[in-house]
């Protein structure tokens, strides 16, 4: 679902201005250890599995509804790898919209399901080795795409005198 019905009114409110986003991405990997990555339909960039979280919906909810949503799969929360936000993770979309995510980045473990559009918002889907990441939106970390459900969690370090 590209834009939720909340964002939607939000937006005809406040039109394009910046607002606070908390959001979920999914890390998924395949036998080899690689991490599933994906590609819009109307974009060449690729990036996880992710989402906003909605109104009522806690994190780990957002990240399986995302999840299945973007392609086709059933997965299972198995961990808090990650929580980054702040100046670094703002954006601004091609209509003009800002928002500054606050992300939660799960591991997860599929269930069920095959690679496959669900909302019409990804057009394509590849697993890349952790050494050999495409460029990514923001930046993190590369020890969160080398843990492996581990009770080790990553932050962002603190900006010094801002």
């Amino acid at each position: 679902m590209p834009m939720s019905e909340y964002y939607k009114k939000l937006r005809q409110k406040i039109g394009t201005q910046l607002i606070f986003s908390p959001s979920v991405i999914g890390i998924i990997r395949n036998e080899k250890d690689e991490i599933l990555f994906v590609q819009q339909a109307v974009d060449t960039t690729w990036g996880f599995p992710a989402g906003a979280i909605e109104i009522g919906e806690t994190p780990s909810e957002a990240v399986v509804r995302e999840v299945y949503e973007e392609t086709g799969l059933s997965v299972v929360p198995t961990g808090l790898l990650g929580v980054f936000g702040g100046d670094e993770f703002r954006w601004v979309y091609p209509d003009g919209n800002q928002v500054e995510y606050l992300n939660f980045v799960f591991e997860c473990s599929v269930e069920s399901g095959t690679l496959q559009p669900v909302d019409g918002e990804i057009g394509d889907y590849k697993y890349f080795p952790v050494d050999s990441l495409p460029p990514l939106q923001f930046s993190y970390p590369i020890e969160l795409f080398k843990a492996r459900t581990t009770s080790r969690t990553f932050f962002q370090k603190p900006a010094r005198n801002k």
